[in-house]
């Protein structure tokens, strides 16, 4: 039996076997709000289909009561498996019909039920990427069989019911036990994939608009737990998204091509948000409860941006298989970002904010044994899962964008206008984009593609220059290396800065931008220009590259990396420095000094956190043993500096005053958290509000000095979903040997906790300076290793295998005991568990090696 998995090949078999698919999906939640465990689902496939062919249809049902093929009744026990429904003898013109029962979920994949603590209601979602639309009705689940969809819902009438298609008035009727219920009758949708299909049930708060464009208008929907209300930023959620709509109808030369354009901020939510069409699903986290920060307000209308361009990257156009993911991801990822940038949004820093944060992220990924190309080989769904990462993501987005230097944006954007017109409501592989850009650039692309896409991988870029007696370049070369393990030399387009010391700042005197290939590319550009202060390459980030300095280059970073006077640059030198310190050429305690000196100039709010978090990795992970108290010391009493020396008010206060609570190791600054949280001594400007005070509970409970007791006080005073999951963080922080056992329980062997619980109680387990108490959890963690992925679920599997593994015990001992498990365990276990256990490993090693470095320093 193949169980749950789908290959590739049995995709390609089944999409040449059937053809023209039309779904009618019935769904009864009206038992949702009183408990039940399951929920009746009736589901009519038509298709066609090769006459005498078998194939299979997908389901992951508790019960099928009925299947019927053209008439004929087949016996659930004989043809269904558990995942799927076996079809023999298909005609020429079929009609399947499968009733079954199907689960609500608590980990967040196919219909969530989540209940409310502050109203105790009931509220409902979808979440099916990539294979979990089959949780709740049959399916043929894969990218390329797109169809209509019509859905019908039963729930309470008194609830809101949205899905892909505009919403219906509900024909009510009276239920046995007297209550008053509606039924749903949504149109049919154009023709779209499973996994975008969506339904959000609840008595959801509701706030309209439409967007007024040159090819209509199009009803919009903000939508939100009533506790939430008073955080639903309206104004400034329907700014970003009107401002995306007309960028992006523009720039892709076709209409938004769904009906209306809803998104649901909803609870206990796995990820960042779902593209589903017209029907967008997003974290509830993004309505900030308390005050936030510009840098996070500016991520959640990145996210927003995101998922209106899936709307024609991966919803109008899609993949045919997940090979081709990155087409979605990728191009989401670069859109948000070139929309933030172009339109006239309030986020025009964009690109420095994309270098500062999801830069980093793909080349981390990118230097993990799990590397692997942009257009990945993606075999079966198990392969998909685990490949939503830095890759496909954030290394993709930087090729395109290396693309679009490459090409021209102009050419860039004409070819994507012929490309969706050719392939609307259609499938693609990459090959399919590649045809309009060649046109459009004259370009010959297949070497771009073949070193760029298909290859993995990052190189890095060295400057080798001689300077005569004048201080000028008499030569001047970049040098390019790889990876002995993917040794691939890309063509970038790049731009090489030089800053000079000035009044004003380190500034940019000259700037060149020139073509590289090759281990080495002589620019006879630069030739004559004067030695600067500091050589930049890759200026403005126009490609995806490590990034080397010069000796006085570096020590003009070291010592007035700070006076840079423009964010870019700035991103830029950090990222150089981060990269340098993991790569053991930096020390580690050099890098917090860096950190430290230059943060007080900084004002990007991203670079602000991403250093701090950067800092803390760096001293925690990093750092010799012998140096790790003198560095957390000399990084609390700058942190506290900051906070004091920050204006009052300013979000730069409120990210200091974060990043403190987390850097607290000593009595005297355990006891300022205490009085903050007391209300007592707070710095002019900080106000201790509702997300603070549970960071504060947090930082108090690792350091031992809250208990329980106050934890549960706590809940009282925000007695919500997000209260008890704080909680649940909270209690898992504290150093004894209980609360960790029982944060195991909770995280681990239970199979009763809710998604977001399970994950935040991850998040405190794992505490700097609680090594002796984590040090016993190595062997459980491999242990569970075991089977956890499948007994949990990927996502939450995934929450363990990743955010468990002993990473914050970066010694020989456990490098050695995930090193052993990986020889004798390796081959017995599924291959998303044998990655993230073999990513583990080589942070820890990475970790040890930077460690010998530091100590050298």
């Amino acid at each position: 039996m193949p169980g749950t998995n789908l290959t590739r090949n049995e995709a390609r078999a089944r999409a040449g076997l059937i053809s023209d698919v039309r779904y009618a999906v019935d769904l009864d939640l009206t038992g949702a709000a009183t408990g039940a465990a399951t929920f009746p689902s009736i589901t009519t496939v038509n298709f066609t289909a090769e006459p005498g062919a078998a194939t299979f249809a997908d389901l992951i049902a508790s019960a099928v009561h009925e299947i019927t093929l053209n008439g004929r009744s087949l016996d659930p026990a004989t043809v269904y498996d558990g995942a799927r429904i076996q079809l023999d003898d298909l005609a020429a013109d079929n009609e399947l019909r499968v009733v079954a029962d199907c689960v609500y979920s608590r980990t967040g994949e196919g219909l969530h039920r989540s209940v409310d603590p502050a109203d105790k209601e009931t509220y409902l979602y979808t979440q099916f990427e990539v294979p979990d639309a089959r949780r709740v009705f049959t399916t043929f689940e894969q990218p390329d069989l797109k169809a209509p969809f019509t859905f019908t819902v039963s729930a309470p009438a008194r609830w809101v019911v949205i899905s892909n298609a505009p919403t219906p008035e509900p024909t009510t009727y009276t239920g046995e036990n007297g209550e008053e219920l509606g039924r749903w009758e949504f149109p049919p949708t154009k023709p779209i994939s499973t996994y975008i299909t969506a339904v959000v049930a609840g008595p959801y708060h509701v706030v309209t608009d439409a967007y007024e464009g040159p090819h209509g208008t199009y009803p919009m929907a903000l939508l939100c737990r009533p506790s939430l209300k008073h955080a639903l930023d309206v104004d400034d959620l329907f700014e970003v998204t009107k401002q995306g709509f007309e960028l992006f109808e523009k720039a892709f030369g076709t209409p938004y091509p769904f009906e209306k354009y809803d998104q649901a901020f909803v609870p206990e939510y796995n990820m960042g948000a779902m593209e589903n069409a017209g029907c967008v699903t997003l974290r509830d986290e993004y309505l900030f409860r308390s005050r936030t920060t510009q840098a996070e307000l500016e991520s959640r209308a990145n996210t927003v941006l995101h998922e209106l361009a899936h709307m024609w990257f991966g919803d109008l156009v899609t993949m045919t298989w997940w090979d081709d993911l990155w087409l979605n991801e990728s191009f989401a990822e670069w859109a948000s970002h070139w929309a933030q940038a172009t339109a006239t949004t309030k986020y025009a820093g964009a690109w420095t904010t994309f270098c500062n944060a999801r830069k980093n992220w793909a080349y981390r990924q990118d230097q993990l044994p799990s590397t692997h190309p942009i257009a990945a080989d993606m075999v079966d769904f198990h392969a998909v899962e685990v490949n939503f990462d830095g890759i496909t993501y954030a290394k993709g987005a930087s090729t395109l964008r290396q693309l679009v230097a490459f090409v021209g944006e102009d050419t860039f954007i004409a070819a994507l206008k012929e490309y969706f017109a050719d392939h609307a409501f259609g499938n693609t592989e990459l090959a399919d984009l590649l045809k309009p850009l060649e046109k459009a650039s004259g370009r010959d692309l297949d070497d771009w593609t073949e070193r760029w896409l298909r290859t993995a991988g990052v190189n890095t870029l060295r400057a080798d220059f001689t300077v005569d007696a004048n201080g000028a370049f008499e030569s001047f070369a970049i040098e390019q290396t790889a990876a002995p393990e993917f040794p691939t030399l890309r063509p970038h387009r790049l731009a090489v800065g030089l800053y000079n010391k000035t009044d004003q700042g380190l500034v940019r005197t000259e700037r060149f931008e020139v073509d590289i290939d090759g281990p080495r590319t002589e620019l006879a550009e630069l030739i004559g220009a004067g030695q600067p202060d500091l050589v930049l390459l890759n200026d403005d980030d126009l490609t995806y590259a490590k990034i080397r300095l010069d000796e006085r280059s570096r020590e003009t970073l070291v010592s007035s990396g700070d006076a840079l006077t423009e964010s870019l640059p700035r991103a830029l030198a950090w990222g150089a420095a981060w990269d340098m310190t993991r790569d053991a050429e930096m020390p580690a305690s050099q890098y917090v000094a860096f950190v430290l000196r230059g943060i007080r100039g900084e004002t990007d709010l991203t670079a602000v956190r991403s250093l701090l978090q950067q800092a803390t990795a760096a001293i925690n992970s990093y750092a010799a043993v012998e140096n790790r108290d003198e560095l957390r010391a000399q990084m609390e009493t700058a942190v506290a500096e900051l906070v004091a020396s920050a204006e009052p008010g300013s979000d730069h206060q409120l990210a200091f005053a974060r990043a403190y609570i987390g850097s607290v190791f000593s009595a005297e600054g355990t006891d300022r958290l205490a009085d903050w949280l007391a209300g007592h001594g707070l710095p002019e400007g900080l106000v201790i509000d509702t997300d603070l005070r549970w960071t504060l509970l947090a930082g108090l409970a690792r350091l031992g000095r809250i208990d329980a007791a106050e934890i549960d006080d706590e809940l009282t005073r925000d007695s919500t979903i997000t209260g008890q999951e704080r909680a649940a963080q909270a209690r898992a922080a504290r150093p004894s040997a209980e609360a960790k056992a029982e944060a195991w329980r909770i995280a681990v062997e239970s199979e009763d906790t809710p998604n977001e619980t399970q994950f935040r109680t991850i998040l405190g387990f794992s505490q700097p300076g609680q090594e002796d108490l984590l040090r016993p959890y190595v062997g459980k963690y491999l242990e569970a290793a075991k089977d956890v992925y499948g007994r949990l679920g990927s996502s939450m599997g995934e929450n363990v295998l990743v955010y468990l593994a002993p990473k914050s015990l970066p010694e020989q001992a456990t490098l050695d005991a995930l090193s052993n498990w990986l020889e004798t365990e390796g081959q017995s276990v599924d291959a998303p568990t044998l990655r993230y256990v073999g990513e583990a490993r080589a942070d820890l090693a990475r970790a040890l090696a930077a460690q010998g470095c530091d100590a050298a320093r």
